[in-house]
């Protein structure tokens, strides 16, 4: 399961706006989001320490 966009959006965000936050491009958030790509590893650290939450409740 991935939260990522329940997440974003409790934020406020926008897809681009996280982009520039993980240094990503919109695309890759949204192939995040709709789980046809993973975040490499340095990215899901921007991911758990942006929203303070580990890996794990963001996409499991």
């Amino acid at each position: 399961m991935n939260h990522l966009r329940e997440l974003r959006m409790k934020k406020g965000l926008t897809q681009l706006e996280l982009s520039k936050v993980v240094k990503v491009s919109e695309k890759t958030v949204s192939a995040w989001e709709l789980g046809k790509r993973n975040p490499k590893p340095r990215e899901l650290q921007k991911l758990e320490d942006f929203f303070n939450i580990p890996k794990e409740k963001i996409f499991f």
